[in-house]
C-alpha cells in the first residue's frame, strides 16, 4: 500500500488523501453503532462509533483481511457538532480498534440515518494484498 502525499500539501490529521493498492478488495456495507443482533447498546456518539468500527474489523475478518488492510472509509454522521466535540475520544477508539492506520477518509453530515437512533454510519473499503 502506498500513501499519497502531494509534494508541498499539508500534512492530514487522522486520515490520508489518497491511498494506492493493489490486491483482492473487499467491500464493507456502511455500518451503524448497534451490536450483532442489530440493537443500539451504546445511545451515545463515541460508543456509537466504537461498535461502529467493530462492526467493520469482524466483517473484515470474514474475508481474511485485517483493519491495515483499509484503504478508504466514509463516515456519515448525524450531528457535525458532535462529531467535532468528540475527536480525542473518537481518535482513542479509532486507535484502539483499527490502530495507528490512517486510510483515506471523508466525513459527511446527513440529516438522519435509516436506523432510529442511529448517529453514526461508517462503510470502508479493504485491499488484502496478493
Amino acid at each position: 500500500m502506498q500513501i499519497l502525499q502531494p509534494p508541498g500539501w499539508a500534512k492530514p490529521k487522522g486520515y490520508s488523501n489518497g491511498v494506492a493498492a493493489k490486491g483482492r478488495f473487499v467491500f464493507v456495507a456502511g455500518q451503524v453503532g448497534w451490536n450483532p443482533e442489530g440493537r443500539f447498546e451504546a445511545k451515545d456518539f463515541v460508543g456509537q462509533v466504537r461498535q461502529a468500527l467493530a462492526n467493520i474489523v469482524a466483517v473484515l475478518a470474514e474475508a481474511g483481511a485485517k483493519p491495515e488492510h483499509i484503504v478508504r472509509m466514509t463516515w456519515y454522521v448525524t450531528d457535525k457538532d458532535e462529531y467535532m466535540g468528540s475527536l480525542r475520544e473518537v481518535g482513542a477508539a479509532y486507535r484502539e480498534l483499527i490502530g495507528k492506520h490512517f486510510p483515506a477518509m471523508t466525513a459527511i453530515q446527513v440529516a438522519g440515518l435509516v436506523e432510529d437512533g442511529g448517529k453514526v454510519e461508517i462503510e470502508a473499503t479493504a485491499v488484502v494484498p496478493d
